[in-house]
Protein backbone atom coordinates (compact mmCIF):
# COMPACT_ATOMS: atom_id res chain seq x y z
CA UNK A 1 0.00 0.00 0.00
CA UNK A 2 1.35 3.37 -0.97
CA UNK A 3 0.12 6.81 0.00
CA UNK A 4 0.78 9.72 -2.37
CA UNK A 5 1.00 13.44 -1.60
CA UNK A 6 -2.76 13.79 -1.93
CA UNK A 7 -4.54 14.14 1.37
CA UNK A 8 -6.38 11.04 2.62
CA UNK A 9 -10.06 11.22 3.25
CA UNK A 10 -10.94 13.97 0.78
CA UNK A 11 -14.57 15.00 0.09
CA UNK A 12 -16.60 12.41 -1.71
CA UNK A 13 -14.02 9.70 -1.18
CA UNK A 14 -16.43 7.42 0.70
CA UNK A 15 -14.61 4.74 2.68
CA UNK A 16 -10.97 5.78 2.30
CA UNK A 17 -8.58 3.04 3.36
CA UNK A 18 -5.84 5.64 3.48
CA UNK A 19 -7.44 6.86 6.70
CA UNK A 20 -6.83 3.42 8.18
CA UNK A 21 -3.22 3.51 7.03
CA UNK A 22 -2.83 7.00 8.49
CA UNK A 23 -4.32 5.85 11.79
CA UNK A 24 -1.86 2.95 11.92
CA UNK A 25 1.09 5.29 11.36
CA UNK A 26 -0.19 7.88 13.85
CA UNK A 27 -0.58 5.25 16.56
CA UNK A 28 2.88 3.91 15.78
CA UNK A 29 4.57 7.31 15.85
CA UNK A 30 2.34 8.96 18.47
CA UNK A 31 3.32 12.16 16.70
CA UNK A 32 1.72 14.17 13.89
CA UNK A 33 5.10 15.34 12.60
CA UNK A 34 6.54 11.83 12.70
CA UNK A 35 3.51 10.42 10.90
CA UNK A 36 3.73 13.19 8.30
CA UNK A 37 7.32 12.24 7.50
CA UNK A 38 6.43 8.56 7.23
CA UNK A 39 3.51 9.26 4.88
CA UNK A 40 5.28 11.97 2.87
CA UNK A 41 2.71 14.60 3.81
CA UNK A 42 3.01 18.08 5.23
CA UNK A 43 2.23 18.50 8.93
CA UNK A 44 -0.91 20.58 8.22
CA UNK A 45 -2.15 17.84 5.89
CA UNK A 46 -1.45 15.20 8.53
CA UNK A 47 -3.24 17.30 11.15
CA UNK A 48 -6.30 17.52 8.91
CA UNK A 49 -6.15 13.76 8.37
CA UNK A 50 -6.09 13.25 12.13
CA UNK A 51 -9.13 15.48 12.37
CA UNK A 52 -10.99 13.30 9.87
CA UNK A 53 -9.98 10.18 11.78
CA UNK A 54 -11.23 11.70 15.02
CA UNK A 55 -14.55 12.51 13.38
CA UNK A 56 -14.87 9.04 11.87
CA UNK A 57 -14.09 7.27 15.16
CA UNK A 58 -15.81 9.71 17.47
CA UNK A 59 -12.65 9.71 19.60
CA UNK A 60 -9.68 12.10 19.96
CA UNK A 61 -7.28 9.20 19.18
CA UNK A 62 -4.20 11.19 20.26
CA UNK A 63 -4.20 13.81 23.02
CA UNK A 64 -1.54 16.20 24.21
CA UNK A 65 0.40 15.22 27.38
CA UNK A 66 3.11 17.80 28.00
CA UNK A 67 5.28 17.93 24.90
CA UNK A 68 4.11 14.55 23.67
CA UNK A 69 0.93 13.02 22.34
CA UNK A 70 -0.45 9.84 23.86
CA UNK A 71 -3.15 7.45 22.59
CA UNK A 72 -6.57 7.46 24.18
CA UNK A 73 -7.89 4.26 25.77
CA UNK A 74 -10.02 3.61 22.69
CA UNK A 75 -7.01 4.08 20.41
CA UNK A 76 -5.03 1.61 22.50
CA UNK A 77 -7.90 -0.87 22.31
CA UNK A 78 -8.05 -0.77 18.50
CA UNK A 79 -4.32 -0.33 17.74
CA UNK A 80 -3.55 -4.03 17.35
CA UNK A 81 -6.53 -4.66 15.07
CA UNK A 82 -5.74 -1.58 12.96
CA UNK A 83 -2.18 -2.81 12.48
CA UNK A 84 -3.37 -6.30 11.60
CA UNK A 85 -5.86 -5.01 9.01
CA UNK A 86 -3.20 -2.80 7.41
CA UNK A 87 -0.74 -5.69 7.22
CA UNK A 88 -3.37 -7.98 5.68
CA UNK A 89 -4.11 -5.32 3.09
CA UNK A 90 -0.40 -4.91 2.32
CA UNK A 91 -0.02 -8.66 1.87
CA UNK A 92 -3.13 -8.79 -0.34
CA UNK A 93 -1.89 -6.11 -2.72
CA UNK A 94 1.69 -7.35 -2.67
CA UNK A 95 0.71 -10.81 -3.84
CA UNK A 96 2.31 -14.12 -2.84
CA UNK A 97 6.08 -14.03 -2.53
CA UNK A 98 6.27 -10.36 -3.47
CA UNK A 99 7.33 -8.98 -0.11
CA UNK A 100 10.59 -7.03 -0.27
CA UNK A 101 11.89 -6.33 3.21
CA UNK A 102 14.15 -3.59 1.88
CA UNK A 103 11.06 -1.55 0.98
CA UNK A 104 9.20 -2.13 4.24
CA UNK A 105 8.80 0.84 6.60
CA UNK A 106 7.74 -0.47 10.00
CA UNK A 107 8.38 -0.25 13.71
CA UNK A 108 8.53 -3.66 15.39
CA UNK A 109 8.50 -3.95 19.16
CA UNK A 110 10.25 -6.70 21.11
CA UNK A 111 9.25 -7.26 24.73
CA UNK A 112 11.71 -8.89 27.09
CA UNK A 113 14.11 -8.59 29.97
CA UNK A 114 16.53 -5.71 29.44
CA UNK A 115 19.43 -8.15 29.24
CA UNK A 116 17.98 -9.39 25.93
CA UNK A 117 18.31 -5.93 24.41
CA UNK A 118 21.74 -5.34 25.94
CA UNK A 119 23.17 -8.69 24.83
CA UNK A 120 21.57 -9.13 21.41
CA UNK A 121 20.47 -5.65 20.38
CA UNK A 122 23.70 -4.88 18.49
CA UNK A 123 23.42 -7.99 16.32
CA UNK A 124 19.73 -7.42 15.68
CA UNK A 125 20.23 -3.78 14.67
CA UNK A 126 23.09 -4.80 12.38
CA UNK A 127 20.94 -7.44 10.70
CA UNK A 128 18.09 -4.96 10.25
CA UNK A 129 20.45 -2.46 8.62
CA UNK A 130 21.61 -5.11 6.16
CA UNK A 131 18.30 -6.84 5.40
CA UNK A 132 15.46 -4.45 6.28
CA UNK A 133 16.77 -0.88 6.57
CA UNK A 134 13.26 0.58 6.82
CA UNK A 135 12.44 -1.48 9.89
CA UNK A 136 12.89 0.19 13.26
CA UNK A 137 13.23 -2.08 16.27
CA UNK A 138 11.90 -0.93 19.60
CA UNK A 139 12.83 -2.89 22.73
CA UNK A 140 10.24 -2.71 25.46
CA UNK A 141 11.21 -3.71 29.01
CA UNK A 142 9.06 -5.94 31.12
CA UNK A 143 6.65 -4.13 33.40
CA UNK A 144 5.89 -4.85 37.05
CA UNK A 145 2.27 -5.17 35.93
CA UNK A 146 1.26 -8.15 33.79
CA UNK A 147 -0.75 -7.11 30.74
CA UNK A 148 -1.83 -8.82 27.49
CA UNK A 149 0.70 -6.82 25.47
CA UNK A 150 0.76 -9.23 22.53
CA UNK A 151 -3.01 -9.34 22.21
CA UNK A 152 -3.30 -5.57 22.58
CA UNK A 153 -0.52 -4.89 20.09
CA UNK A 154 1.75 -3.05 22.54
CA UNK A 155 4.48 -5.51 21.54
CA UNK A 156 4.89 -7.59 18.40
CA UNK A 157 7.14 -10.29 19.84
CA UNK A 158 8.07 -11.46 23.33
CA UNK A 159 11.48 -13.02 23.89
CA UNK A 160 13.01 -14.69 26.92
CA UNK A 161 11.45 -16.97 29.52
CA UNK A 162 7.85 -17.09 28.34
CA UNK A 163 5.29 -17.61 31.08
CA UNK A 164 2.15 -16.49 29.31
CA UNK A 165 -0.90 -18.73 29.60
CA UNK A 166 -3.05 -16.84 27.07
CA UNK A 167 -4.57 -19.54 24.82
CA UNK A 168 -4.45 -17.45 21.65
CA UNK A 169 -0.71 -16.69 21.86
CA UNK A 170 1.77 -18.68 19.81
CA UNK A 171 4.74 -19.88 21.91
CA UNK A 172 7.87 -21.42 20.43
CA UNK A 173 10.32 -22.98 22.86
CA UNK A 174 13.88 -22.61 21.57
CA UNK A 175 16.00 -24.22 24.26
CA UNK A 176 16.33 -24.70 28.01
CA UNK A 177 18.52 -22.24 29.85
CA UNK A 178 20.00 -22.45 33.32
CA UNK A 179 20.74 -20.11 36.17
CA UNK A 180 24.36 -19.26 36.93
CA UNK A 181 26.04 -17.45 39.79
CA UNK A 182 27.98 -14.28 39.00
CA UNK A 183 30.58 -12.38 41.06
CA UNK A 184 33.47 -9.99 40.59
CA UNK A 185 36.96 -11.35 39.82
CA UNK A 186 38.81 -12.33 42.98
CA UNK A 187 35.62 -12.83 44.96
CA UNK A 188 36.16 -14.93 48.14
CA UNK A 189 33.57 -17.43 46.91
CA UNK A 190 35.92 -18.37 44.08
CA UNK A 191 38.54 -19.72 46.48
CA UNK A 192 38.21 -23.41 47.33
CA UNK A 193 35.37 -25.81 46.61
CA UNK A 194 31.91 -24.36 46.22
CA UNK A 195 29.22 -26.00 48.37
CA UNK A 196 25.56 -25.11 48.84
CA UNK A 197 26.45 -24.00 52.38
CA UNK A 198 29.16 -21.58 51.21
CA UNK A 199 26.93 -20.30 48.45
CA UNK A 200 24.03 -19.65 50.84
CA UNK A 201 26.28 -17.95 53.41
CA UNK A 202 27.27 -15.18 50.98
CA UNK A 203 25.36 -11.91 50.67
CA UNK A 204 23.11 -11.86 47.60
CA UNK A 205 21.33 -9.35 45.40
CA UNK A 206 18.26 -10.12 43.29
CA UNK A 207 16.83 -8.68 40.09
CA UNK A 208 13.08 -8.31 40.05
CA UNK A 209 10.73 -5.99 38.19
CA UNK A 210 8.36 -6.32 41.15
CA UNK A 211 11.02 -5.87 43.82
CA UNK A 212 10.87 -9.46 45.01
CA UNK A 213 13.65 -10.66 47.30
CA UNK A 214 13.11 -14.40 46.85
CA UNK A 215 12.61 -16.85 44.00
CA UNK A 216 13.12 -20.46 42.84
CA UNK A 217 16.70 -20.45 44.11
CA UNK A 218 15.46 -19.96 47.66
CA UNK A 219 13.10 -22.91 47.32
CA UNK A 220 16.02 -25.11 46.26
CA UNK A 221 18.06 -23.93 49.24
CA UNK A 222 15.15 -24.50 51.60
CA UNK A 223 15.01 -28.16 50.53
CA UNK A 224 18.50 -28.48 52.01
CA UNK A 225 17.57 -26.56 55.14
CA UNK A 226 19.51 -23.50 53.93
CA UNK A 227 18.59 -19.85 53.56
CA UNK A 228 20.56 -17.14 51.80
CA UNK A 229 20.81 -13.54 52.96
CA UNK A 230 19.42 -11.20 50.31
CA UNK A 231 20.56 -7.66 51.04
CA UNK A 232 18.56 -5.97 48.30
CA UNK A 233 16.91 -5.98 44.90
CA UNK A 234 17.23 -3.94 41.71
CA UNK A 235 14.80 -3.63 38.83
CA UNK A 236 17.13 -4.15 35.88
CA UNK A 237 19.71 -6.77 35.12
CA UNK A 238 22.54 -4.54 33.80
CA UNK A 239 22.37 -2.39 36.94
CA UNK A 240 22.92 -5.52 39.05
CA UNK A 241 26.11 -6.31 37.12
CA UNK A 242 27.64 -2.93 37.88
CA UNK A 243 26.82 -3.42 41.56
CA UNK A 244 28.42 -6.87 41.54
CA UNK A 245 31.53 -5.46 39.89
CA UNK A 246 32.23 -3.21 42.88
CA UNK A 247 31.02 -5.32 45.82
CA UNK A 248 31.31 -8.79 47.31
CA UNK A 249 27.65 -9.50 46.60
CA UNK A 250 26.58 -12.58 44.66
CA UNK A 251 24.14 -12.28 41.78
CA UNK A 252 22.48 -14.50 39.23
CA UNK A 253 22.90 -14.70 35.48
CA UNK A 254 21.44 -16.64 32.60
CA UNK A 255 23.44 -17.93 29.67
CA UNK A 256 22.02 -15.40 27.21
CA UNK A 257 23.54 -12.63 29.36
CA UNK A 258 27.09 -14.01 29.10
CA UNK A 259 28.05 -11.34 26.54
CA UNK A 260 27.35 -8.75 29.24
CA UNK A 261 29.18 -10.50 32.08
CA UNK A 262 32.16 -11.22 29.83
CA UNK A 263 32.34 -7.61 28.65
CA UNK A 264 32.49 -6.40 32.26
CA UNK A 265 34.98 -9.07 33.27
CA UNK A 266 32.64 -10.69 35.76
CA UNK A 267 32.92 -14.39 36.60
CA UNK A 268 30.06 -16.83 36.17
CA UNK A 269 29.92 -20.24 37.82
CA UNK A 270 27.66 -23.25 38.17
CA UNK A 271 25.40 -23.13 41.22
CA UNK A 272 25.75 -26.33 43.29
CA UNK A 273 21.99 -26.95 43.46
CA UNK A 274 19.37 -28.75 41.44
CA UNK A 275 17.54 -25.80 39.92
CA UNK A 276 14.60 -25.80 37.51
CA UNK A 277 15.44 -25.16 33.87
CA UNK A 278 14.40 -21.88 32.28
CA UNK A 279 12.46 -22.40 29.03
CA UNK A 280 13.81 -19.78 26.60
CA UNK A 281 11.57 -18.94 23.67
CA UNK A 282 9.54 -16.43 21.72
CA UNK A 283 5.82 -15.64 21.66
CA UNK A 284 3.54 -13.68 19.35
CA UNK A 285 -0.11 -13.19 18.47
CA UNK A 286 -1.36 -15.35 15.56
CA UNK A 287 -2.52 -12.31 13.59
CA UNK A 288 1.17 -11.88 12.68
CA UNK A 289 1.62 -15.42 11.34
CA UNK A 290 1.59 -14.41 7.66
CA UNK A 291 3.21 -10.99 8.07
CA UNK A 292 6.56 -11.10 6.19
CA UNK A 293 8.16 -8.41 8.36
CA UNK A 294 7.11 -10.18 11.53
CA UNK A 295 8.29 -13.52 10.16
CA UNK A 296 11.66 -11.89 9.49
CA UNK A 297 11.79 -10.57 13.07
CA UNK A 298 10.89 -13.97 14.48
CA UNK A 299 13.65 -15.64 12.51
CA UNK A 300 16.21 -13.02 13.57
CA UNK A 301 15.42 -13.43 17.26
CA UNK A 302 15.18 -17.19 16.85
CA UNK A 303 18.68 -17.28 15.36
CA UNK A 304 20.09 -15.16 18.18
CA UNK A 305 18.51 -17.01 21.08
CA UNK A 306 18.61 -20.58 19.83
CA UNK A 307 22.36 -21.00 20.25
CA UNK A 308 23.74 -21.40 23.76
CA UNK A 309 26.68 -19.01 24.31
CA UNK A 310 29.97 -20.37 25.57
CA UNK A 311 30.38 -20.01 29.33
CA UNK A 312 33.44 -18.71 31.13
CA UNK A 313 34.58 -19.75 34.60
CA UNK A 314 37.33 -18.45 36.86
CA UNK A 315 38.61 -21.80 38.08
CA UNK A 316 38.13 -25.42 37.10
CA UNK A 317 37.46 -26.19 40.76
CA UNK A 318 34.12 -24.41 40.59
CA UNK A 319 32.10 -27.38 39.40
CA UNK A 320 28.63 -28.48 40.29
CA UNK A 321 28.55 -29.95 43.78
CA UNK A 322 32.26 -29.45 44.42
Amino acid sequence: MRVTQSEPGGPGSGLDLNLLLALDVLLDEESVSGAARRMHLSEPAMSRTLGRIRKALGDPVLVRAGRQMVPTPHALAVRAEVGAVVERARALFAGPGAADLRTVSRTLTVLGQDSIAAAYGPALFARAAAEAPGVRIRFLGESHVDAPVLREGTADLEAGVIDTVAPEVRVERLRDDRMLGVVRPGHPLLQGGLTPERFAAADHITVSRRGRLHGPLDAALAERGLERRVVGSVGTYPSSLFILLRTDLVGLAVSWALPLTDTLGLVTFEIPLDLPVLPLGIAWHPRHDADPAHAWLRQCVRDLLAETPARTTAEDSLIRGA
